[in-house]
Order: structure tokens, then C-alpha cells, then sequence
């Protein structure tokens, strides 16, 4: 049912309960006045009637008193009866003629005629003159009353009900708008307004409905630019990882060439310079031999020294264990400071990601704590129970900058990314009273 229907049926309803509760005043008014009228009306006829009774029967007995009765006619809201001394009945008043011919529902003049007893007056020869109220003009007045209350209260009530019906729909057009306005929403349209409502309730919905609006539209742009933020970023990322994966790449091809190709060529440049210098009997030449040897001798040390940074081509095939082994002595024979203690307990294949991915941590935390740390003591652990593999790097040395996470530091960030690529975590803090640690959390089983 619609909230206009209902507001109306709740103000005619209201409206018929005032008429009933007015008309059911107006009959118990009315009934009060019809007992308090034919009670009054009973009471002076029998004292004035009683009193002419007795004098015309003391002087004329009963036929005197029956001319009295006959000469008087109807007397109102009252029945006068002569009854004879052998019980007959000499005369009864006539009927009213105020409204001759009508007469009240038979239910309107059962609940409204007062129950008044019968007054009897005794005449000197043993006649009787009996007095009954008659209420039956008085109820219809009554009735005819109630005819014209309720016709005015009927008339009344269809007024209130299409006054109320109009003045209701009315104050509820505005609800209209505001609905089509949600429907608006619901269908897409979040640009869309409410105009200015009329009305102090209405006009607050529609300012609320306008405000919710807005909010709603805001959100969504604000989840659509963030989801567009977020499919652009994953793509930055996937193409981050495309870029790692070819520099790994290209590092590795690189090294293998510097390693079988260059390597090798350098190892022949200095066999033959020592073969001319042995064999040669010009000591100038000679000299120059030598000179060529030694500096072919530096650059394959040098060689060497760059491969691994480029990628630890034991991965390949001893595994990370041997890999990291090769790395902290490398860095022992080349610093020989800061003490370097490496401690690990690895099984298995690990897989090239997760290898890869914890070489470069290690990689990476110690050039930052032997070159920017100025660090005395480096401590690095590794351990893979076969569901997680945590790697540890810590450091005596003088911790990291606050803003070692602002853009600009790819370092750490970039590890951080490449572990969380892998679904791990890696966690960076400063040590108390000095000293960095940096921490890995590898999942090697995928949920």
C-alpha cells in the first residue's frame, strides 16, 4: 500500500473516530435530556391533572373528570388514562399530532426511552386516573437529530478525506522526484541532483540525498582511479620483472662469455707472452713479454672479480651453499676487513628464483655494510627448513639512513620487491647500540 493511501486512511479513520465519538456524546447528552424533559414534563402533568381530577370528582365524580380530560386533549410527553370503577377504560388522551405518523427505529427508542413508573391517582367512587410518560415525540426529535449530525459528519468526513487525500499527495510530490532520483543512482547515473524540494523535511532529504550523491560518485571515481592505479602498477611490475629477467639474463650470458671466450683469450695472451719471454734472447723484448704477462694476469683477476657481480655462475650448478661460500671468500681475499662468518643449512633444489633472489640479498647487504656501514663484523645465515627459507644479514656497523625506503634508494627496495615477488617479506631495522639487520622470509611451497 502506498504511504499516501495509508497517511489517508489514517486521517479519515481519525476523522471517523471524532464523528463517532461525538455522536455517541451527542446520544448520551440527548438521552439525559429526554429522561430529565418527560420526567419533569410526567411530574407537572400529574400534579395539576391530580389536583382537577380530585376537585372536579368531588363535584361532578367521574363523568366531570372524564369532560375535564376530554377538553384538555394530549397533554405532551404524557399518556392520560380514566379507568372506571369496574376496571373499563372511559377515556385515553389522543395521539400526538407533532409528527403524526413517524416514528423512531424501534432500537434508537429502546435506548433512548427512560424507564418512568406509571402514577396512579384514585378518584372518590373508586375510579382510577393513571399518568404514563410518553417519550415517543421526544426520541424522535432525537432521532431526526442524529440524522442531520450524521449527514453533516458524513459530509464532513468525504471533505477531510479528499482535503486529505490532495494536502497528502501534495506534501508527498517531492517524494516522487526523490525517488526517481534514487532510481537514477541505481542505474548508473551519479552525476545526476536533486532540485531544491519544497518543504522543510523534504528539502533536508534532498540536500542529504545530493551529499550522499556526491560522496558515492567521489568513492567510485576514487576505487576506479585506484584500480586503474593498481592494474598500471602490476603492469610497471610485470614489466619490472620482464626487465630483471632479461638483465639476469643478458648478466649471465655476459658472464659465461667473459669466462669461456675472453677468459680463455686472455689465458693464451699470457701463454704467449711467457713463451716469448722465455724464449727470447733480447732483453728488451723480453721485458715487454713479461709486462704484457703481468698485466694479461691482472686483468684476468679482474675478470674474475666482475663475473660473480655480474651473476655466480656456481648457481648453475653447485647451488646457492657453494655460491655464497665463493662470494664471502672472495670478499675475504679482496677486503680482507670487515670478520665475515657465514652459517647455512640448505637441501634440496631451492628452485632459480628463490636462489637468485637470496644470492642478490646477500650480494647487496654486504656492499652496503662493508662500503656505507663501515662495518668490523658481518654475520650472514641462511637456513631452509622446506617450507620457508629465512636469510639474515647483520652488522655492526653505523645502521641505515631513516629514509633508506624513500624513492631514490633502489637498492633495498629493489630486494624488497623481488622477495614479496616471491611472497615472501624482508625486514630492515637498526640494531641497539649500532648495526643493521636485514632479514628474509622466502615461502617454498605455495599455499
Amino acid at each position: 500500500m502506498k504511504l499516501r493511501t495509508r497517511l489517508n486512511l489514517v486521517l479519515t479513520g481519525l476523522t471517523a473516530i471524532f464523528i463517532v465519538v461525538l455522536v455517541l456524546g451527542q446520544l448520551r447528552s440527548t438521552r439525559s435530556s429526554i429522561r430529565e424533559e418527560i420526567e419533569a414534563a410526567n411530574r407537572v402533568a400529574a400534579q395539576m391533572l391530580g389536583r382537577l381530577a380530585q376537585s372536579y370528582a368531588d363535584a361532578g365524580g367521574t363523568a366531570a373528570v372524564k369532560d375535564l380530560l376530554e377538553h384538555t386533549g394530549h397533554v405532551r410527553a404524557t399518556d392520560i388514562t380514566l379507568i372506571g370503577a369496574d376496571g373499563t377504560v372511559l377515556y385515553r388522551s389522543p395521539p400526538p399530532s407533532y409528527k403524526a405518523g413517524r416514528d423512531a427505529p424501534a432500537w434508537f427508542v429502546k435506548a433512548l426511552t427512560p424507564q418512568l413508573p406509571r402514577q396512579l391517582f384514585a378518584l372518590p367512587d373508586g375510579g382510577q386516573i393513571a399518568i404514563d410518560p410518553q417519550s415517543s415525540r421526544a426520541v424522535l426529535d432525537a432521532w431526526d437529530d442524529l440524522k442531520r449530525l450524521l449527514t453533516v459528519g458524513g459530509l464532513l468526513l468525504a471533505a477531510v478525506s479528499v482535503l486529505a487525500f490532495g494536502l497528502v499527495g501534495r506534501a508527498l510530490e517531492p517524494f516522487k522526484v526523490i525517488g526517481a532520483g534514487l532510481e537514477r543512482l541505481q542505474h548508473g547515473d551519479l552525476a545526476f541532483r536533486l532540485p531544491p524540494l519544497g518543504g522543510a523535511e523534504a528539502n533536508a532529504i534532498g540536500s542529504a540525498f545530493n551529499r550522499m550523491a556526491q560522496a558515492v560518485e567521489s568513492n567510485l571515481q576514487s576505487e576506479r582511479e585506484a584500480r586503474e592505479a593498481r592494474t598500471r602498477l602490476e603492469e610497471r611490475r610485470e614489466l619490472a620483472l620482464l626487465i630483471e629477467q632479461s638483465l639476469e639474463e643478458e648478466r649471465r650470458q655476459i658472464a659465461h662469455e667473459l669466462h669461456d671466450e675472453f677468459g680463455q683469450s686472455v689465458t693464451a695472451i699470457r701463454s704467449l707472452a711467457m713463451a716469448i719471454a722465455t724464449q727470447t734472447a733480447d732483453g728488451t723484448t723480453r721485458d715487454t713479454a713479461r709486462l704484457i704477462s703481468d698485466e694479461a694476469a691482472r686483468l684476468y683477476d679482474a675478470m674474475h672479480g666482475l663475473i660473480p657481480r655480474l651473476t655466480p655462475l656456481s648457481l648453475d650448478g653447485l647451488g646457492l651453499a657453494h655460491a655464497l661460500e665463493n662470494l664471502v671468500a672472495d670478499w675475504r681475499t679482496r677486503h680482507g676487513t670487515p670478520e665475515i662468518t657465514l652459517a647455512h643449512e640448505l637441501a634440496g633444489d631451492l628452485g632459480a628464483s628463490v636462489t637468485l633472489s637470496v644470492y642478490r640479498m646477500v650480494q647487496e647487504t654486504l656492499v652496503n655494510a662493508v662500503r656505507h656501514a663501515q662495518a668490523r663484523h658481518i654475520g650472514i645465515e641462511v637456513r631452509a627448513d622446506g617450507a620457508h627459507l629465512t636469510a639474515t644479514v647483520s652488522d655492526d656497523g653505523v645502521g641505515l639512513p631513516q629514509d633508506w625506503s624513500r624513492p631514490g634508494h633502489f637498492g633495498l627496495r629493489g630486494l624488497a620487491e623481488r622477495i614479496e615477488r616471491l611472497g615472501g617479506t624482508l625486514s630492515v631495522e637498526n640494531l641497539t647500540p649500532h648495526g643493521a639487520r636485514i632479514a628474509a622470509d622466502i615461502p617454498l611451497v605455495n599455499p
